[in-house]
């Protein structure tokens, strides 16, 4: 929304704030070119006011890389010499992490042979800066979601979709027109985004869920107050919800959300939220 909002994009959100979704979906390709210069511009402050002045990608990317850049400066900058090393080779593995069709962190990606122990505080240094987010699996659904946390497996994200997009390297011409080659990481692009929404309504306890014994897993799943929601997470218009299918016979949640470039649809089971549409979670789950 603040993204809409920097480049004069108000009615965009005022439509989305009215719920009217006939309307809304007369609108979707509008919706979908804004969310793709999202995916690639993100939301650094410098890299918005660039592109709403001037819609340039290039210049937005060159920001994006000076904002990289300072990071990696301040890992020497503020820590031990000793912990440098480790903490950028956390940061430099999150695309290749999330670039997996499983996007559970494996230390092995940094380094052959490597321990969650030689990890931990560089982990901890970058989740406490801010510069990741960390969400773990929950073995079940219950609440309070804390006590089924399983700390041995979690993803981390980035703290924004842009730099996310420029440390893969993705030029404006893939993501917006779209390329076979970029889906694994059109998917990862897609969960940080969604992760970022989540993080924005500040009321949400954020989850993901993977049965014990089979490939089933669900993107997210939110507590908010005494319900959890499963939250399924499609990069385009693929309806298949095989693992969020697999959780509701399992766990039979009070609603249960898919959220993909599909139009906004209501189901015996599931509610089909676009991408564009995330803000609206709260009032659908109300």
């Amino acid at each position: 929304m603040e993204f809409l909002e920097a480049i004069g994009e108000t009615k965009l959100i005022e439509l989305l704030q009215s719920g009217d979704w006939k309307l809304i979906t007369i609108y979707k390709t509008r919706y979908i070119e804004r969310l793709r210069q999202y995916f690639y511009v993100g939301g650094m402050p410098e890299a918005v006011l660039r592109f709403s002045q001037n819609g340039n990608f290039k210049e937005v990317r060159d920001i994006q890389r000076q904002i990289l850049d300072a990071y990696e400066h301040d890992f020497s900058k503020h820590t031990p010499g000793e912990i440098v090393p480790r903490i950028r080779m956390v940061w430099n593995s999150i695309p290749a992490q999330l670039a997996k069709e499983n996007r559970k962190f494996i230390y092995g990606i940094i380094k052959e042979g490597s321990r969650a122990k030689d990890y931990e505080i560089a982990l901890s240094w970058l989740i406490d800066c801010g510069l990741i987010h960390k969400i773990c699996r929950a073995s079940k659904p219950g609440i309070p979601l804390k006590a089924y946390e399983d700390r041995s497996s979690f993803k981390l994200f980035l703290s924004d979709i842009g730099l996310l997009s420029a440390m893969g390297d993705i030029d404006p011409k893939t993501l917006l027109e779209g390329n076979k080659i970029f889906s694994e990481f059109k998917g990862a692009l897609t969960e940080q985004y969604v992760l970022q929404q989540l993080n924005s309504f500040n009321e949400f306890v954020i989850f993901y869920w993977s049965a014990e014994r089979s490939t089933a897993e669900v993107d997210f799943i939110i507590q908010k107050g005494g319900i959890v929601i499963p939250l399924e997470v499609k990069a385009e218009e693929n309806l298949q919800a095989k693992s969020l299918k697999v959780y509701v016979e399992k766990f039979s949640p009070q609603a249960s959300i898919r959220t993909s470039m599909s139009d906004y649809r209501k189901q015996e089971w599931l509610i089909n939220l676009p991408l564009y549409a995330i803000n609206r979670l709260n009032q659908i789950i109300n």
